[in-house]
């Protein structure tokens, strides 16, 4: 064995491997004592008690706790993911990752408190928009693909939205490893989820939208991210057949958020240069508010009314996650150079 190869062997084996992370977008004040966000249950829960800093962003310290479990919440959005993954003090190569956070969710899926397992998310950025007061006749809005004709179809060539090698992979739909997606979603099914007295009464103004009216579930659906903000029925219409067209009819809109669709972008690149394995990215969404408002609501009053609904998506994502996590470090032997799949690892 050469000197390169004993030195390169001995500074592999000092580095730091994490077996989860997980990834919140955002923070209330403290990440622990106050007022919950989307990162403060994990953190306190999952006893993400000492700090870790992260080369290059003085900003950023990860959490982690004993059993090689850690969080980030990202305060400078992918750059934070890019610095951690370029930290030389980090082995990120059999690191298990859940991307988590609070949505709007459809209702013809679902209603808010309930809990989603992404098997894929969809970007719902770079695309063309016509006034929907002066679309052609016809037309259910006016939102539709760059390179395509009108809305619902996709573009006849699909490097309008990047270089691609193959057409099935096309850049707009981000595929997660689904095997390991319902392995995660066969473990946390059944997790007692919490409810509340607001939104029980709140679901009874959804008439004719019976999965509205249930209390909160864990499903399997998609996530959509896009940066804009839209609310309302006929964007959530959008919602559901931009999910299906970039999914090629596998996917269901369930929930809509503005960030997923850039850290997966980071994600893949980060994947290409080796620094992460994308076949143990999970997504884990929950719904804090309806992506549309109840019949007979206003508009105006039901976009951004996320009030009632968010402590109950903070505490039912980490429910919900908290027992892959569990499993993912209790046979961590198998699991690092395994990954799991339903039909084979279930416990």
């Amino acid at each position: 064995m050469t000197a390169l190869t004993v030195s390169s062997s001995i500074a592999a084996s000092s580095k730091i491997e994490p077996k989860v992370i997980v990834v919140a977008g955002w923070e209330n004040g403290a990440d622990t004592g106050d007022a919950p966000g989307e990162y403060q249950f994990w953190v306190e829960r999952l006893h993400l008690d000492q700090t870790v800093p992260v080369t290059g962003i003085p900003t950023q310290i990860l959490r982690r706790n004993k059993d090689g479990v850690y969080g980030i919440v990202l305060k400078d959005g992918v750059t934070d993911l890019t610095a951690l993954a370029l930290d030389p003090h980090f082995d990120l190569r059999h690191t298990y990752w859940i991307f988590t956070g609070i949505s709007g969710v459809n209702p013809n899926v679902a209603s808010a408190g309930s809990v989603a397992w992404a098997r894929w998310v969809v970007d719902g950025d770079a695309l063309r928009e016509i006034d929907d007061r002066a679309i052609p006749a016809g037309w259910p809005y006016g939102l539709y693909a760059i390179g395509a004709e009108k809305p619902n179809t996709l573009p006849d060539n699909p490097n309008h939205y990047g270089s691609v090698t193959d057409v099935a992979q096309l850049t707009k739909a981000y595929p997660l490893n689904q095997g390991l997606e319902h392995w995660a979603y066969t473990i946390s099914k059944d997790v007692p989820l919490k409810d509340n007295p607001v939104l029980a009464e709140r679901r009874t103004q959804w008439k004719n939208y019976p999965n509205a009216q249930k209390p909160p579930v864990v499903i399997e659906g998609e996530t959509l991210g896009a940066l804009r903000y839209w609310h309302g029925k006929e964007r959530n219409q959008w919602a559901e057949d931009w999910v299906r067209l970039w999914t090629r009819n596998q996917g269901q809109f369930v929930m809509t958020n503005e960030e997923s669709q850039t850290n997966q972008v980071e994600m893949r690149r980060l994947a290409k240069f080796g620094y992460i394995d994308p076949d143990r990215i999970m997504v884990l969404r929950s719904g804090s508010n309806f992506s549309m408002p109840a019949p007979d609501m206003s508009i105006t009053k039901s976009i951004g009314d996320e009030g009632p609904g968010q402590v109950t998506a903070f505490d039912n994502n980490e429910r919900v996650g908290a027992p892959v996590i569990a499993e993912l470090v209790a046979h961590w032997g198998q699991y690092r150079t395994h990954i799991p799949t339903a039909s084979k690892d279930a416990p």
